[in-house]
């Protein structure tokens, strides 16, 4: 996981493309917890906070 400076340093289109491969990820994590149990059940929360950091960040550049 990338650090919000990290991430500031990053163009529009890098976040972008990142919120897209966080999305699948979570959502594949979604389907596996589903389905067994995970090995590492935070790593959901993890997601979920990063890429609510990156959705923020974009609106950051955005607006």
């Amino acid at each position: 996981m990338m650090k919000a400076p990290e991430v500031r340093a990053l163009s529009t289109k890098e976040v972008e493309e990142r919120i897209r491969e966080e999305e699948e990820q979570l959502s594949e994590l979604k389907f596996r917890h589903a389905i067994a149990q995970l090995e590492n059940p935070l790593l959901l929360r993890e997601k979920r906070r990063f890429l609510a950091r990156l959705r923020t960040i974009l609106k950051e550049q955005l607006g």
